[in-house]
Protein backbone atom coordinates (compact mmCIF):
# COMPACT_ATOMS: atom_id res chain seq x y z
CA UNK A 1 0.00 0.00 0.00
CA UNK A 2 2.97 2.82 0.38
CA UNK A 3 3.77 5.24 3.02
CA UNK A 4 0.28 6.42 4.44
CA UNK A 5 -0.03 10.31 3.48
CA UNK A 6 -1.40 11.95 6.47
CA UNK A 7 -3.31 15.67 5.82
CA UNK A 8 -4.68 18.53 7.80
CA UNK A 9 -7.96 20.39 7.04
CA UNK A 10 -8.12 23.91 9.21
CA UNK A 11 -11.64 25.29 8.35
CA UNK A 12 -15.05 25.45 9.69
CA UNK A 13 -17.86 23.11 10.14
CA UNK A 14 -20.73 22.36 7.87
CA UNK A 15 -23.01 20.13 10.05
CA UNK A 16 -24.84 19.11 6.05
CA UNK A 17 -21.52 17.65 5.27
CA UNK A 18 -20.92 19.67 2.07
CA UNK A 19 -18.27 21.63 2.93
CA UNK A 20 -15.86 22.53 5.55
CA UNK A 21 -13.98 20.02 7.61
CA UNK A 22 -16.67 17.32 6.24
CA UNK A 23 -16.08 18.04 2.66
CA UNK A 24 -12.31 18.30 3.13
CA UNK A 25 -12.19 14.51 5.43
CA UNK A 26 -14.52 13.03 2.43
CA UNK A 27 -12.30 14.31 -0.51
CA UNK A 28 -8.65 13.16 1.06
CA UNK A 29 -10.35 9.96 1.99
CA UNK A 30 -11.38 9.84 -1.87
CA UNK A 31 -8.01 10.14 -2.84
CA UNK A 32 -6.24 7.43 -0.62
CA UNK A 33 -4.94 9.43 2.18
CA UNK A 34 -5.81 9.89 5.86
CA UNK A 35 -7.44 13.29 7.23
CA UNK A 36 -7.10 14.90 10.61
CA UNK A 37 -9.02 18.58 11.36
CA UNK A 38 -8.75 21.26 13.78
CA UNK A 39 -11.84 23.50 13.86
CA UNK A 40 -11.98 27.17 13.44
CA UNK A 41 -15.97 28.16 13.54
CA UNK A 42 -19.03 26.18 13.88
CA UNK A 43 -21.19 27.00 11.32
CA UNK A 44 -25.38 26.36 11.13
CA UNK A 45 -25.81 25.78 7.19
CA UNK A 46 -27.03 23.29 4.30
CA UNK A 47 -27.87 23.02 0.98
CA UNK A 48 -30.23 26.02 1.09
CA UNK A 49 -27.43 28.66 2.85
CA UNK A 50 -25.79 29.54 5.96
CA UNK A 51 -27.65 31.20 8.95
CA UNK A 52 -25.24 31.58 11.51
CA UNK A 53 -20.92 31.18 12.17
CA UNK A 54 -19.52 30.91 15.87
CA UNK A 55 -15.77 31.43 15.36
CA UNK A 56 -14.05 29.46 17.92
CA UNK A 57 -11.06 30.93 20.56
CA UNK A 58 -7.92 31.10 18.93
CA UNK A 59 -6.42 29.92 21.47
CA UNK A 60 -8.43 26.33 21.07
CA UNK A 61 -7.51 26.60 17.45
CA UNK A 62 -4.28 26.53 18.07
CA UNK A 63 -4.20 24.08 20.92
CA UNK A 64 -5.85 21.26 18.06
CA UNK A 65 -3.15 22.35 15.53
CA UNK A 66 -0.28 21.74 18.08
CA UNK A 67 -1.48 18.54 19.67
CA UNK A 68 -1.34 17.19 15.90
CA UNK A 69 1.67 18.42 14.74
CA UNK A 70 3.42 16.99 17.31
CA UNK A 71 2.19 13.51 17.25
CA UNK A 72 0.71 12.94 13.47
CA UNK A 73 2.87 15.01 10.89
CA UNK A 74 0.44 15.96 7.96
CA UNK A 75 1.94 15.97 4.82
CA UNK A 76 -0.21 18.50 3.62
CA UNK A 77 -2.28 21.25 5.17
CA UNK A 78 -5.37 22.57 3.49
CA UNK A 79 -6.66 25.83 4.91
CA UNK A 80 -10.01 26.77 4.11
CA UNK A 81 -12.59 28.76 6.42
CA UNK A 82 -10.51 31.27 8.82
CA UNK A 83 -13.31 33.58 10.26
CA UNK A 84 -11.13 36.35 12.36
CA UNK A 85 -7.68 37.98 11.90
CA UNK A 86 -7.33 36.76 15.47
CA UNK A 87 -8.05 32.85 14.18
CA UNK A 88 -5.63 33.73 11.33
CA UNK A 89 -3.13 35.11 13.45
CA UNK A 90 -2.97 31.69 15.88
CA UNK A 91 -2.45 29.28 12.55
CA UNK A 92 0.27 31.14 11.23
CA UNK A 93 2.27 30.89 14.54
CA UNK A 94 0.96 27.19 15.28
CA UNK A 95 2.38 26.33 11.85
CA UNK A 96 5.50 28.43 11.79
CA UNK A 97 7.95 29.26 9.06
CA UNK A 98 8.58 25.37 8.21
CA UNK A 99 7.92 24.47 4.45
CA UNK A 100 5.45 22.41 3.77
CA UNK A 101 2.44 22.16 1.08
CA UNK A 102 0.06 24.47 2.46
CA UNK A 103 -3.27 25.19 0.44
CA UNK A 104 -5.09 28.39 1.54
CA UNK A 105 -8.70 28.07 0.40
CA UNK A 106 -9.79 31.97 1.38
CA UNK A 107 -13.56 31.50 2.57
CA UNK A 108 -14.46 34.80 2.61
CA UNK A 109 -18.35 34.85 1.35
CA UNK A 110 -20.62 31.73 0.51
CA UNK A 111 -22.66 31.72 -2.53
CA UNK A 112 -25.77 32.30 -0.19
CA UNK A 113 -26.67 32.95 2.97
CA UNK A 114 -24.62 35.11 5.92
CA UNK A 115 -21.10 35.78 5.82
CA UNK A 116 -18.05 33.41 6.80
CA UNK A 117 -15.40 36.46 7.98
CA UNK A 118 -15.49 38.90 10.18
CA UNK A 119 -14.36 42.53 9.78
CA UNK A 120 -10.65 42.73 8.52
CA UNK A 121 -9.51 39.29 7.58
CA UNK A 122 -8.71 39.81 4.06
CA UNK A 123 -5.78 42.16 4.97
CA UNK A 124 -5.02 39.76 8.14
CA UNK A 125 -5.08 37.02 5.41
CA UNK A 126 -2.51 38.90 3.49
CA UNK A 127 -0.39 39.62 6.40
CA UNK A 128 -0.35 35.85 8.07
CA UNK A 129 -1.76 32.96 6.18
CA UNK A 130 -1.07 33.63 2.70
CA UNK A 131 2.96 33.78 2.94
CA UNK A 132 2.63 30.36 4.20
CA UNK A 133 1.04 28.78 1.91
CA UNK A 134 2.17 26.79 -1.37
CA UNK A 135 -1.16 27.65 -3.34
CA UNK A 136 -3.87 30.21 -2.79
CA UNK A 137 -7.28 29.47 -4.38
CA UNK A 138 -9.44 32.09 -4.54
CA UNK A 139 -12.71 32.52 -6.13
CA UNK A 140 -13.19 35.62 -8.71
CA UNK A 141 -15.00 36.86 -5.49
CA UNK A 142 -12.16 36.37 -3.16
CA UNK A 143 -9.28 37.58 -5.35
CA UNK A 144 -11.75 40.87 -5.65
CA UNK A 145 -11.97 41.00 -1.90
CA UNK A 146 -8.34 40.06 -1.08
CA UNK A 147 -6.42 42.80 -3.88
CA UNK A 148 -9.29 45.74 -3.15
CA UNK A 149 -9.87 45.35 -7.26
CA UNK A 150 -13.03 45.18 -8.98
CA UNK A 151 -14.34 41.51 -9.66
CA UNK A 152 -12.62 40.33 -12.74
CA UNK A 153 -14.89 39.67 -15.77
CA UNK A 154 -11.82 38.64 -18.30
CA UNK A 155 -9.02 35.77 -18.04
CA UNK A 156 -6.07 38.77 -18.16
CA UNK A 157 -7.81 40.31 -15.37
CA UNK A 158 -8.10 37.03 -13.29
CA UNK A 159 -4.29 36.43 -14.15
CA UNK A 160 -3.54 40.65 -13.12
CA UNK A 161 -5.43 39.67 -9.86
CA UNK A 162 -3.33 36.99 -9.03
CA UNK A 163 0.28 38.91 -9.61
CA UNK A 164 -1.24 41.39 -7.31
CA UNK A 165 -1.49 38.62 -4.47
CA UNK A 166 1.88 37.21 -5.78
CA UNK A 167 3.57 41.04 -5.09
CA UNK A 168 1.84 40.73 -1.27
CA UNK A 169 3.53 37.36 -0.40
CA UNK A 170 2.10 34.23 -2.23
CA UNK A 171 4.46 31.40 -4.09
CA UNK A 172 1.49 30.85 -6.45
CA UNK A 173 -2.45 31.70 -7.09
CA UNK A 174 -4.69 29.57 -8.71
CA UNK A 175 -7.82 32.04 -9.42
CA UNK A 176 -11.01 30.06 -10.01
CA UNK A 177 -13.09 31.11 -12.75
CA UNK A 178 -15.66 28.61 -12.49
CA UNK A 179 -18.30 31.81 -12.01
CA UNK A 180 -17.66 33.39 -14.73
CA UNK A 181 -19.97 32.94 -18.18
CA UNK A 182 -19.14 30.62 -20.51
CA UNK A 183 -16.98 27.32 -20.06
CA UNK A 184 -14.87 27.59 -16.45
CA UNK A 185 -11.28 28.43 -16.79
CA UNK A 186 -9.16 29.06 -13.71
CA UNK A 187 -5.94 30.81 -13.99
CA UNK A 188 -2.64 29.61 -12.15
CA UNK A 189 -0.20 32.80 -11.33
CA UNK A 190 3.07 31.19 -10.15
CA UNK A 191 7.12 31.04 -10.99
CA UNK A 192 6.60 33.99 -13.04
CA UNK A 193 4.42 32.27 -15.46
CA UNK A 194 0.39 32.16 -15.99
CA UNK A 195 -1.17 29.12 -17.22
CA UNK A 196 -4.81 28.32 -18.09
CA UNK A 197 -6.58 25.18 -16.71
CA UNK A 198 -9.96 24.72 -19.23
CA UNK A 199 -12.75 22.66 -18.18
CA UNK A 200 -16.05 21.73 -18.81
CA UNK A 201 -19.51 23.25 -17.19
CA UNK A 202 -21.23 20.56 -15.78
CA UNK A 203 -24.87 21.27 -15.61
CA UNK A 204 -25.78 20.70 -11.81
CA UNK A 205 -27.19 22.23 -8.82
CA UNK A 206 -25.01 20.56 -6.82
CA UNK A 207 -21.90 22.93 -6.34
CA UNK A 208 -22.27 23.37 -2.88
CA UNK A 209 -18.75 23.05 -1.52
CA UNK A 210 -16.61 22.66 -4.58
CA UNK A 211 -14.06 24.92 -3.89
CA UNK A 212 -13.66 23.35 -0.19
CA UNK A 213 -13.37 20.00 -2.62
CA UNK A 214 -11.19 21.31 -5.14
CA UNK A 215 -7.97 23.15 -3.13
CA UNK A 216 -8.51 19.36 -0.49
CA UNK A 217 -7.81 17.56 -3.69
CA UNK A 218 -4.65 19.58 -4.63
CA UNK A 219 -3.78 19.52 -1.23
CA UNK A 220 -4.19 15.46 -1.40
CA UNK A 221 -2.31 15.59 -4.71
CA UNK A 222 0.78 17.33 -3.45
CA UNK A 223 0.57 15.43 -0.08
CA UNK A 224 1.45 12.51 -2.47
CA UNK A 225 3.86 13.83 -4.28
CA UNK A 226 2.32 15.59 -7.31
CA UNK A 227 3.61 18.83 -8.74
CA UNK A 228 1.82 21.75 -8.45
CA UNK A 229 0.32 21.37 -11.97
CA UNK A 230 0.08 17.79 -11.70
CA UNK A 231 -1.87 18.09 -8.44
CA UNK A 232 -4.12 20.53 -9.99
CA UNK A 233 -4.98 19.16 -13.18
CA UNK A 234 -5.82 15.60 -11.34
CA UNK A 235 -8.23 17.74 -8.85
CA UNK A 236 -9.96 19.40 -11.63
CA UNK A 237 -10.83 15.85 -13.53
CA UNK A 238 -11.76 14.26 -10.01
CA UNK A 239 -13.98 17.58 -9.50
CA UNK A 240 -15.74 17.06 -12.54
CA UNK A 241 -16.64 13.52 -11.70
CA UNK A 242 -17.84 14.30 -8.68
CA UNK A 243 -20.83 16.88 -9.81
CA UNK A 244 -21.28 14.69 -12.59
CA UNK A 245 -22.23 12.21 -10.30
CA UNK A 246 -23.69 14.30 -7.91
CA UNK A 247 -27.60 13.60 -8.97
CA UNK A 248 -27.32 10.44 -7.62
CA UNK A 249 -27.05 11.40 -3.99
CA UNK A 250 -30.36 12.98 -4.49
CA UNK A 251 -29.60 15.07 -1.09
CA UNK A 252 -31.30 18.64 -0.11
CA UNK A 253 -33.48 21.27 -1.45
CA UNK A 254 -30.64 24.06 -2.62
CA UNK A 255 -27.30 23.42 -3.61
CA UNK A 256 -26.37 20.15 -3.29
CA UNK A 257 -22.58 18.92 -2.53
CA UNK A 258 -20.28 17.24 -4.85
CA UNK A 259 -20.14 12.73 -4.58
CA UNK A 260 -16.98 12.63 -3.40
CA UNK A 261 -16.83 9.34 -2.69
CA UNK A 262 -18.03 8.38 -6.64
CA UNK A 263 -15.01 6.59 -7.85
CA UNK A 264 -15.47 4.19 -4.68
CA UNK A 265 -19.44 3.84 -4.05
Amino acid sequence: MGKTRKLLSIAGSDPSGGAGIQADLKTFSAFGCYGMAAVTALTAQNTRGVTAAYPVAPDIVAAQIAVVMADIRPDAIKIGMVATPEIAAAIAESLGEEPRNVVLDPVLLPTQGASLAAAGLERALIATLVPLARLVTPNIFEAAALTETPQARRIDEMAAQGQMLIEAGARAVLVKGGDLSGEPVDVLVADGETRLFHGRRIATRHTHGTGCALSSAIAAGLAKGASLIDAIAAAKVWLEGALEAAEALELGEGRGPPNHFYGVW
